[in-house]
């Protein structure tokens, strides 16, 4: 019978910064290098490959670690359903490094179970209500820095000197419509945006 085998799982967005600090922890708990499964990438679901490619692999009695309970999801209803899973169904032990009280290894009996799941529930609850909190402060920031003027998104496109010119000579079919978009090196949708406005002040 094939023995017991050691993962490790590192997530972290695209602009995440801890990643190198994942790996370090993971190395320190002697887990073999290729056994760590990584997915960087940003998005709001769990649809990630190296995630599914470790689930895969894990069998019942193997173990993983992760630094913190927060890899395993986004919210607290992802957390607790991967955790599910992944010691329930899949019957592997889990390490989170940074809570040692969440050590399925230890405390097997009742009293070691429930005070692990009640540390689970809390932790994965503090892991979405400080997700949250970033993203209000984000959404206050930004509404703030509107309010100051700063411009947000990609820079207005501006319109050429001719620009009436252009339309008048598109509008009396001297231009095609595709020389029009060319000479104010426009797409489709900014050319007609840009001809309303045009059209309104001129109509003014």
């Amino acid at each position: 019978m094939e023995g017991k085998r050691t993962y490790g799982y590192v997530r972290c967005s695209s602009t995440d910064q801890n990643e190198d600090r994942q790996m370090i922890a993971l190395r320190e708990a002697s887990v073999p290098e290729k056994n760590i499964f990584m997915d960087k990438q940003s998005g709001k679901d769990f649809d990630r490959l190296n995630y599914k490619k470790l689930v895969h692999e894990l069998k019942v009695g193997d173990l993983l670690y992760i630094l913190s309970i927060d890899r395993l999801g986004r919210n607290y209803e992802e957390i607790q359903n991967q955790w599910r899973i992944l010691t329930k169904e899949v019957g592997i032990d889990i390490c989170v490094l940074d809570m040692p009280l969440l050590d399925t290894r230890n405390g097997k009996d009742l009293m070691g179970t429930f005070i692990a799941d009640l540390v689970l529930q809390i932790l994965s609850f503090v892991a979405q209500s400080e997700r949250e909190n970033i993203k209000k402060r984000q959404a206050e920031g930004i509404a703030a820095a509107k309010a100051r003027g700063v411009k947000f998104g990609r820079p207005e496109k501006t319109t050429p000197d001719d620009f009436e010119k252009i339309v008048r000579a598109w509008e009396q079919k001297k231009l095609s419509f595709a020389d029009a978009l060319e000479m104010c090196n426009m797409s489709k949708a900014t050319f007609y945006r840009k001809l309303r406005e045009y059209r309104r002040f001129r109509n003014k």
